[in-house]
């Protein structure tokens, strides 16, 4: 079942370390499966929603969604973004 890896971006402290993370974590999720559909902010928002810069991913099921979280590819980019945007929720959720 294809699962989808869903990232929101509630504060970016460090825009620098954050783009250390994004040059490292890109390949290495691409590397891993991942389809990238969405990556930005929002045009609009609705009923509560935030203006939080957006990520989602596609992957062939959740288990490979999970292996690349815990890949060494990700981990690397993990160290490189520290603190810079510890203001973020992650979820990977199967597809309907």
């Amino acid at each position: 079942m294809t699962a989808y890896w869903v990232t929101m971006y509630r504060a970016v402290h460090d825009p620098e370390a954050l783009a250390r993370y994004a040059a490292l974590a890109g390949p290495a999720l691409v590397e891993a499966g991942a389809k990238f559909l969405v990556r930005g902010m929002p045009e609009v928002v609705h009923e509560g929603g935030l203006m939080d810069r957006t990520v989602v991913m596609e992957f062939e099921s959740v288990e490979a969604a999970i292996a690349a979280h815990d890949g060494p590819g990700y981990q690397a980019a993990l160290a490189e973004l520290g603190d810079g945007a510890v203001d973020r929720d992650l979820r990977i959720v199967p597809g309907a």
